[in-house]
């Protein structure tokens, strides 16, 4: 049976992911993993890293975030084509837009209206 990882937080999560983008692809590769999703809180930034050691390794690679909302859930939400990668951007984007540096506030309304 196959095992994909859908959430997998890198070093670009501080204080919560241990490890570098690669270093996580190259170790899902080693334990034969059928995917693996980079799911940094509120961000994309390991997923340039962890896309070029996915294709030197041929391991499909999903791109996503973890977010938690202002009510305290947490979600994962994973990108299934370029349309939905576009809309996981502007979530970022938007989330991150008016707030401090290095925070972020979204709600469950940024969710249902679609921000993107």
């Amino acid at each position: 049976m196959s095992y994909a990882e859908l959430h997998c937080l890198s070093n670009f999560t501080f204080l919560r992911g241990a490890s570098h983008p690669e270093e996580l692809v190259a170790r899902a590769h080693e334990l034969d993993y059928a995917a693996l999703a980079i799911t940094d809180e509120c961000s994309l930034a390991g997923t340039v890293r962890a896309h070029i050691e996915a294709k030197k390794r041929k391991l499909p690679l999903i791109i996503g975030s973890e977010f938690k909302l202002d009510d305290g859930l947490r979600l994962v939400l994973l990108a299934t084509d370029r349309a939905s990668y576009g809309n996981l951007s502007a979530l970022i984007t938007h989330g991150r837009c008016n707030s401090a540096k290095g925070t972020y506030r979204l709600t469950r309304a940024d969710l249902a209206d679609g921000v993107a």
